[in-house]
C-alpha cells in the first residue's frame, strides 16, 4: 500500500465528516430555526463529539451556512455544465438557473432564514461572502470556455460570475423584503446582465 492511499482515505473521511456536520446543522436549523439550534444539537445529530465540531467550524452559523449553500454550489455547477455548448455564457447561466427553479420551493424556508440571519449576524455574513466567492470561481471556470477568442487572464468569466452572484443577492433582498417568486426574481436579475462581446 502506498503512502498516498491512507492520505487519500483521510481526506475523504474529513470531507464526509464536514458534509455530515453541515447537513445536520442545516436540517436542525430548518426544523427549529438557527436560534433554536445549538452546537450540541448539531454534534449529536451528526454523531460527532463537540470538540470534533469545532475542528471543522468556528460557529454554528458557519455550519448552517455551509449546509444550506454547499449543496447549491453542486447543483448550480452541474446545471451549468449540462447546458448545450452552443449557448453563450449568459444564456447558459440563465438556462441553468431556470432548470434549478423547481428546487427552490422545497428549500424556501431555510433560504429565507439564512438570508435574514446574514443581515443580523456578522459571523454568518462574513462566511456567506466567502461562500459567494467560491460560487464565483466555480461558475467562472465553467463559463470561460464559452467565451470565444478568450485571451489569457480574460476578466469576463469572473465578471459574469460575480454579476450572477450579485443578481442572486439582490433577488434575495427583494424576496425577503417583498415576497414573490424567488426563481422569477433571480431570472429577471440575470437577464438584466449585459456582457459584451459574446457574453450576450
Amino acid at each position: 500500500m502506498s503512502q498516498s492511499e491512507p492520505e487519500g482515505l483521510a481526506v475523504r473521511k474529513r470531507r464526509e465528516t464536514n458534509a455530515r456536520i453541515a447537513a445536520s446543522a442545516a436540517r436542525l436549523a430548518g426544523r427549529h430555526g438557527v436560534a433554536g439550534t445549538t452546537v450540541d444539537h448539531i454534534a449529536a445529530d451528526a454523531e460527532v463529539a463537540r470538540a470534533t465540531f469545532f475542528r471543522y467550524y468556528d460557529t454554528k452559523e458557519s455550519a448552517v451556512a455551509e449546509g444550506i449553500t454547499g449543496p447549491w454550489l453542486t447543483l448550480v455547477t452541474a446545471a451549468i455544465a449540462r447546458q448545450p455548448a452552443e449557448l453563450a455564457p449568459k444564456e447558459a447561466l440563465v438556462a441553468a438557473f431556470g432548470e434549478l427553479s423547481a428546487e427552490f420551493p422545497a428549500h424556501a424556508d431555510s433560504i429565507r432564514e439564512l438570508a435574514r440571519l446574514t443581515r443580523t449576524s456578522a459571523t454568518l455574513a462574513a462566511w456567506t461572502a466567502q461562500a459567494y466567492q467560491r460560487y464565483e470561481r466555480a461558475i467562472a471556470t465553467l463559463l470561460a470556455p464559452r467565451f470565444r477568442e478568450a485571451a489569457a487572464q480574460d476578466p469576463r468569466p469572473r465578471m459574469l460570475a460575480a454579476l450572477a452572484m450579485a443578481a442572486v443577492r439582490i433577488s434575495l433582498d427583494d424576496w425577503v423584503a417583498g415576497g414573490g417568486a424567488l426563481p422569477d426574481l433571480i431570472g429577471r436579475a440575470l437577464t438584466a446582465i449585459t456582457i459584451e462581446p459574446d457574453g450576450r
